[in-house]
């Protein structure tokens, strides 16, 4: 009988590398959203250039640039949640990655994950900070028509200041 249950919790141990799926994947997702970001950036700069070369200055010009450039950024920001999430992923269930650490052992904190509560908060201001990206391209096509709409602008950024700032106090003991 113990033949079979050291067998058993064998397999059910080595089943954790499935996640290497995961791993690989959200890599390649994030390589995806980099090299589209990446063109994204190429093809502002390319309207810009196109447009200050035929002395052009097209309607929303400034609009088009900045949500360009901001859509781009987006695109970044999932690309390093991936990141994060693969990185995590394999560090809680399949092994420490040794090349983050420096010739002291000391592994670099940035992508460090040592429990599934750490990996959530990580990702979790990266999808904030990709929300905020996100408000406020679309602030940035909104046309406001009044001192009422104006008004309705500030609250919200206060809104989202005041979020980031308590969002930028979690997990930070004083």
């Amino acid at each position: 009988m113990n033949f079979i249950e050291n067998l058993f919790e064998h397999g059910l141990w080595s089943s954790r590398f499935i996640i290497v799926l995961a791993v690989v994947f959200g890599l390649l997702g994030a390589i995806l959203l980099f090299t589209i970001a990446s063109f994204d950036i190429y093809h502002t700069a390319s309207y810009v250039l196109n447009s200050y070369l035929t002395q052009g200055h097209p309607e929303h010009f400034h609009e088009d640039v900045i949500g360009g450039i901001i859509g781009a950024v987006d695109l970044y920001l999932i690309g390093v949640v991936m990141i994060i999430f693969s990185f995590g992923l394999y560090e809680l269930f399949i092994s420490d990655i040794d090349p983050a650490k420096d010739e002291h052992g000391k592994e670099n904190q940035l992508l460090a994950v040592h429990s599934l509560d750490q990996l959530k908060d990580k990702i979790s201001k990266v999808i904030v900070m990709v929300l905020v990206v996100g408000f406020f391209q679309k602030v940035g096509r909104t046309e406001f028509n009044g001192a009422l709409e104006l008004f309705y602008l500030a609250l919200s950024i206060t809104a989202v200041s005041v979020g980031l700032y308590f969002l930028s106090k979690v997990g930070h003991h004083e």
